[in-house]
């Protein structure tokens, strides 16, 4: 099942728990705006090269758009449209003033040089300038993209609009980022497992965890476990997955990966076949890869009590059932993922206000954040007798119907 098809059949079952009408909800489904636009850019050598980039404006009932940029070869209008309506519901169960948006071009950015990718984005830009904005759609990284692409497009867009820092979040420090924006997303879904575990009278220091992806999330995420005095004892990333069942050493793991710029060889914990990893032992599972990587054929065999959905969308519908009638707890990634766009907020206040906060702050109002948005979603479970993934879905669809039918809606 796709991730557009998944997303609509959680929005469908949600808006059937809470009753709402049925033009609300065709409303609530048809996106704001979708753009394309052709970026034809010359490259290094000379020749004339064409891509296309998408933005869907999803809603903004709440607020200014609000959703990541990706350079990927497999950049698809339907999944740009499933990850934009995703973030409407997402900013809305971390309770941030926004709506949803999502954006990206359809290349390999491994096969562009810098300056390539340089003009790819200041054409995207200069084509989509006077739709996006600081009080319209604000966009931010995502795969293949950086802070060095949002400081692109700021620069970009300030040439027709003058300084504007609030247009991307993302940004570099220098040019008005955040601090603590790059741990946001690893950190936030600690102050969510925490926000679980107080549940149970647990934390996370009574835990083994399974990490799959070791990017900007996974290493944040490892990071701040092994702090906490939780056991790590698997992970993997694209190179490779390692194992050691006494826990990884994730300092020392971290400075083999630098050095190397691979899992493989790492001294500190033995090969493991990577399809292994999600159905490994462990008491927490935390997919943050891709997508649709638990699905029918492997949720049976999953072996963990908890998973935190660090990836957008990594649980098939299917697996869903499978691992609920099995006793899994999901933190669902709607959730468990949203201390990436909280912080993204917190970089947009900061820039509007042209006043920074100190990086203890940052993570302190994140904590709120996330320890305020679990409890919401608890209460939504209790009153509608439901899971977390329909708890979060409720909640957030409540919010955007709420506010969409207070600003008048069939007029």
């Amino acid at each position: 099942m796709n991730a557009l098809a998944a997303t609509n059949r959680n929005f469908q079952r949600a808006a059937r728990i809470l009753g709402l009408d049925s033009k609300l909800q065709t409303s609530l489904l048809i996106p704001f705006r979708e753009i394309k636009v052709e970026c034809t850019i010359p490259k290094d050598d000379g020749s004339l090269v064409s891509y296309v980039g998408f933005r869907v404006q999803h809603d903004n009932a709440r607020g200014p758009m609000k959703g990541g940029i990706r350079y990927h070869p497999e950049v698809d209008p339907d999944e740009v449209n499933a990850l934009a309506q995703l973030m409407t519901w997402k900013t809305a169960v971390a309770n941030i003033p926004y709506g949803g948006a999502k954006g990206g071009i359809g290349c390999n950015p491994g096969d562009l040089s810098i300056t390539e990718l340089e003009r790819l984005t200041r054409v995207f830009t200069q084509k989509i300038h006077d739709l996006i904005g600081v009080q319209r759609d604000v966009p931010a990284p995502d795969m293949g993209t950086n802070s060095q692409t949002m400081a692109w497009i700021l620069d970009e867009y300030s040439k027709f609009h003058g300084h504007s820092p609030g247009v991307v979040t993302g940004k570099p420090i220098d040019l008005g980022g955040s601090l603590g924006r790059e741990a946001a997303t690893g950190l936030g879904m600690i102050f969510a497992i925490e926000a679980l575990f107080a549940e149970y009278g647990k934390s996370i220091a009574d835990h083994t965890f399974v990490i799959q992806g070791f990017g900007n999330v996974g290493i944040w995420a490892a990071k701040s476990i092994y702090d906490r005095g939780g056991k790590v004892i698997a992970v993997s990333d694209i190179t490779g997955a390692i194992k050691n069942p006494n826990g990884i050493d994730i300092s020392t793991l971290l400075k083999h990966k630098d050095n190397n710029g691979t899992l493989k060889d790492f001294s500190g914990g033995e090969a493991m076949d990577p399809n292994e990893l999600l159905v490994h032992e462990c008491d927490v599972l935390i997919p943050c890869a891709l997508g649709g990587v638990l699905n029918k054929e492997n949720a049976a065999d999953v072996k963990a009590k908890f998973i935190v959905e660090g990836a957008n969308h990594p649980t098939d519908p299917e697996a869903d059932e499978i691992l609920s009638n099995k006793g899994v707890i999901i933190l669902p990634d709607i959730y468990a993922n949203s201390g990436g766009v909280t912080v993204s907020y917190f970089e947009w206040v900061q820039n509007i206000q042209g006043f920074m906060w100190e990086e203890e702050k940052v993570n302190h109002e994140l904590k709120k954040y996330m320890t305020n948005a679990f409890q919401d979603i608890k209460k939504m479970c209790k009153t509608h007798n439901c899971d977390l993934r329909m708890g979060a879905f409720t909640l957030g669809l409540n919010r955007v119907a709420h506010a969409t039918l207070l600003r008048g809606w069939e007029a």
